[in-house]
Order: structure tokens, then C-alpha cells, then sequence
């Protein structure tokens, strides 16, 4: 396992990446509503990135067709936008984004409540939400990889929602996924130490139900295969000699 030390250039222009593109998702959050298509949102997306004169990372890699993964309710991630599917009240919209600027990647993700969305849907975004700030309070030189997944584990457990184990975070930084990879359960394994400089995207994705997923005919959009609602909140940091930075908040 190869896992990047960024110097303190790369630091700052990582810096800048995930700062631009929490500037991308706050725009998105105040502009999607219900009735809008998961295509407009797309292109609402695109848009803000490419007006900061960054590059969408996520356009065309690995063939995906979109800038912004759009995936509503059921679906967990890598949601293709359609001029055909439109957000209604009560939906929960997840929204994937990432960018490219001087040729460092950023990555985040957060789930938006539309409208007067139930209980249920609330109480799965905001615990999948926390979910990442109790992961995080691991994330400090040395401690191990796996007290991440530990921690985002153990307080996601109670709730008895299911974990997603068939997609996890990863490193980040001149390529969208470096090593390490970075479940969000438990390991029995420690995995490798967390040192300054690193630079990881940590991204809890919870469903209410089951853990199983299940792929649609597209080949990329992820759902939970028991139809419950899912969740996945994102944010790209950098380990420090003392608390981790999020690159993507501002």
C-alpha cells in the first residue's frame, strides 16, 4: 500500500480544491428544490465547478456520464442524472461532487432533505452525518487507519441501520482514489498509521434497512436492495500533527 505524504504545496492546493468545492455543494444546497430534474441539478453543478475554472472530476471517469452523482432515497450512490426523474417533497437527495484544481482532487458528499421529508429520512441523514465527526475524532497521527472505521462502527450500530461494506472512502489527492481504502466498519485489523500530511475521503454511507446492495441496469447506480432509504455524507481531510482539517467545509 502506497499512501501519498502531501507536502506542504500540495497541502495548500488541496486546501484550495476542497474549499472550492464546498463553495459547489453549498451552492447546489441552496438551489435544489422539489420539482427540479436530477439532470438540472447536474448541470446547476457543473456549472459552479466549471465556473471556478476547475475540471469535474467525476465527468467521464471510468465511463460515468455526469459531474454530479444525484442518487434519491433508495439510492445509495453513483445516481446518473435524467431529464426524466425529478426530486418531489419529501425526498432525500444525495449529491456526490468532486473537482479538479491545478490537478488536485477534492471529494464530498452530502445528503439534503427536500421539503417536509419524514422522521425516518431526518433522523438516517442526520445520524449519517455524525457518523462522519465520530469517525474523524480518530483521524489524528498516530493512530491507526481502522480506529476510523471503528468509531463511524460504533456509533452507527445502535441505531440498527446497515452499514454499506461494498464501497468505502480512500485516499485522495493528484488521482480521485489513492490508497488507503477506508471502510466504515469494523476491521479486525488496525491497518496502517495516520500521519501528517495524508489526505483521506472519509464517506459513511448508511442505509435504514439492510446492508445488502443491489446494482441497477445502468451499471453504476447503487441502491439498497431492500428498497429502505439510504444515506452518505462525504467530506475530504488532512491528518495533521493535531486535529484533522476538513478540506471541505468553509
Amino acid at each position: 500500500m502506497a499512501v501519498t505524504i502531501k507536502s506542504d504545496r500540495e497541502i495548500e492546493l488541496m486546501r484550495e480544491s476542497g474549499h472550492l468545492l464546498a463553495r459547489v455543494q453549498n451552492g447546489l444546497a441552496d438551489m435544489v428544490k422539489a420539482g427540479m430534474s436530477t439532470y438540472e441539478i447536474n448541470a446547476i453543478g457543473e456549472k459552479l465547478i466549471r465556473d471556478l475554472g476547475c475540471i469535474p472530476s467525476f465527468l467521464n471517469y471510468e465511463g460515468y456520464p455526469a459531474s454530479i452523482c444525484v442518487s434519491v432515497n433508495e439510492e445509495i450512490v453513483h445516481g446518473i442524472p435524467s431529464e426524466d426523474k425529478f426530486i418531489k417533497d419529501g425526498d432525500i437527495v444525495s449529491l456526490d461532487a468532486g473537482l479538479i484544481y491545478k490537478g488536485y482532487h477534492s471529494d464530498c458528499a452530502r445528503t439534503l432533505i427536500i421539503g417536509d421529508a419524514t422522521e425516518e429520512a431526518r433522523k438516517l441523514t442526520e445520524v449519517t452525518k455524525q457518523s462522519f465527526f465520530e469517525g474523524i475524532r480518530a483521524a489524528k497521527a498516530g493512530n491507526h487507519l481502522y480506529d476510523i472505521s471503528d468509531a463511524i462502527d460504533r456509533y452507527v450500530t445502535p441505531f440498527g441501520y446497515g452499514i454499506v461494506e461494498d464501497m468505502t472512502g480512500h485516499g485522495i489527492g493528484t488521482s480521485m482514489h489513492e490508497d488507503p481504502m477506508i471502510p466504515n466498519y469494523h476491521q479486525d485489523e488496525k491497518g496502517i498509521y495516520l500521519q501528517p500530511g495524508m489526505t483521506l475521503a472519509i464517506e459513511p454511507m448508511i442505509n435504514a434497512g439492510s446492508r445488502e446492495i443491489k446494482i441497477s441496469d445502468n451499471g453504476w447506480t447503487v441502491s439498497s436492495a431492500d428498497g429502505s432509504l439510504s444515506a452518505h455524507y462525504e467530506n475530504t481531510i488532512l491528518i495533521t500533527e493535531g486535529d484533522p482539517e476538513i478540506l471541505t467545509m468553509i
